[in-house]
């Protein structure tokens, strides 16, 4: 096997990673975990001891934003110029998983070294975002 070098890449010029297909099953996994994530929140998750109503509150816009953004890549699976955008999709998908991720970590368990990383997420979500525009 021959090790990749610039004669010969990871990816072949012209492919790319980012399908229809694979923009699709990411946001039914980030719809499927919104709902999940919200119907624990409104059920289980108020008692356990140490929730406050900030961490309800900080539950709710992970699972909207989980959602918001798994419809987002529904459309976007079925976009003709959109369903293949090397940046726009990746950077939502990764960025609401890491956003809301975050979030549910930290109301779970308390660790507070995904505090600063809950920005990460979103920034790499508008960007996404803003990439539509071009």
């Amino acid at each position: 096997m021959a090790f990749p070098n610039s004669s010969t890449p990871l990816l072949p010029r012209g492919s790319t990673f980012v399908t229809p297909s694979l923009l699709w099953k990411s946001g039914a996994i980030l719809v499927a975990t919104g709902m999940i994530a919200g119907a624990f929140g409104s059920h289980a998750l108020k008692r356990r001891p140490g929730i406050t109503p900030e961490s309800l509150s900080a539950w709710g816009t992970a699972s909207h934003y989980a959602i918001f953004n798994g419809l987002t890549l529904f459309v976007l699976s079925m976009h003709p110029r959109f369903s293949t955008h090397k940046f726009a999709g990746p950077a939502i998908a990764g960025g609401g998983f890491v956003f809301s991720g975050s979030i549910i970590a930290l109301v779970l368990w308390k660790l507070k070294f995904f505090g600063p990383i809950t920005p990460m997420g979103g920034m790499a979500m508008i960007a996404g975002y803003i990439s539509l525009v071009f």
